[in-house]
């Protein structure tokens, strides 16, 4: 028997998790992936994978997360879904699926490498990336903000745009991250509007008006910031203090697959070194530890991850919502 050193040499340079059951070119047949992946990464993602298992013939459906799941909600309705992989915007929304069992568990899923509780405990999805919101601000700015709290100081009176979580999941998911661990809870919010918060827009409305210096601050999701600064925009992105909040674009099996090995076999993929590194070549943090950080990202141990749990967090959805829109509109 060979011992545990023997087999690590032999599987150096192997992505971690990607030993299936069975040899990659056994793998075959059809899979089809529904995804809110941007089309560019969804092509990439497809063809890196196609590399590794050439004998399966992957196809993707391309939209933004309600869409994709309105579209597999109508395929439910009839009894006839037709995605057997589900790579989404957030955690919150495979809990749904979850909780409705449209979810099949991979136990032999290899997460070993990863931080505890980045991936569901059963197994039934499994984190891609971490995609954080913190603060960004123009750099005229004469406060230079380094905690939440910052952003209710006189400074930042009536300069403060966010979107609104009634209109995001992944707003949605910062709103409730940020009222579960900041002291003030919802009182952070009351300051914010006491402040002149304008909650409305998109990310990308958030990025323009701070550059253009129509706002002097923002939340807002890392990616945009940070490759706008690099580009000459007048912008700072800021990793709060008390940590920032994140969704991860977590992947997920459908139990009503109709080529579980395939689909596990592209589990195996994305949770690799490999697939990781596919994450960092797209332009954003990957959520495997050992894989490096974009160009004008800090080091990994200067970003302060949020506590979240999803699961309470789509039981407190409703809630959730109503008392943020008591408080804006």
């Amino acid at each position: 028997m060979r011992s545990k050193a023997v087999i690590a040499l032999a599987t150096a340079g192997l992505a971690l998790g990607a030993l299936a059951s069975q040899p990659a070119n056994a793998v075959e047949g059809k899979l089809v992936l529904y995804t809110s992946q941007p089309n560019t990464d969804a092509q990439q993602t497809i063809d890196a994978f196609k590399a590794k298992y050439p004998n399966v013939d992957i196809s993707f459906v391309r939209d933004g997360t309600p869409r994709v799941m309105a579209k597999l909600r109508a395929e439910f309705e009839a009894g006839a879904p037709q995605a057997d992989v589900l790579l989404i915007a957030d955690a919150v929304t495979m809990e749904g699926l979850k909780k409705e069992d449209r979810l099949l568990a991979y136990d032999k899923a290899d997460v070993s490498a990863y931080p505890a509780g980045i991936h569901d405990p059963q197994k039934m999805w499994f984190a891609t990336k971490l995609i954080t919101t913190g603060i960004v601000y123009n750099t005229k700015a004469t406060m230079k903000p380094t905690s939440w709290l910052d952003l209710t100081k006189a400074e930042a009176k009536g300069q403060l745009a966010m979107p609104s979580p009634l209109n995001s999941g992944a707003a949605m998911i910062h709103t409730i991250t940020l009222t579960s661990n900041l002291p003030a809870g919802w009182g952070f919010y009351e300051d914010l509007k006491k402040n002149g918060a304008l909650a409305a827009g998109a990310n990308g409305d958030i990025l323009r008006q701070v550059a253009t210096g129509e706002k002097l601050y923002g939340m807002i999701v890392d990616f945009m910031p940070i490759r706008e600064k690099a580009k000459g925009a007048p912008v700072e992105f800021v990793f709060p203090k008390e940590g920032v909040s994140s969704v991860s674009e977590p992947v997920a099996i459908l139990k009503s697959t109709k080529n579980p090995e395939a689909a596990k076999a592209f589990i195996d993929f994305i949770l690799s070194k490999d697939g990781q590194a596919l994450t960092l070549k797209q332009g954003y943090v990957a959520a495997h530890p050992d894989v490096a950080l974009p160009a004008g990202y800090p080091g990994r141990d200067a970003i302060k991850l949020m506590s979240f749990d999803a699961g309470k967090a789509l039981a407190d959805e409703a809630a959730s919502r109503k008392r943020f829109s008591a408080i804006f509109e």
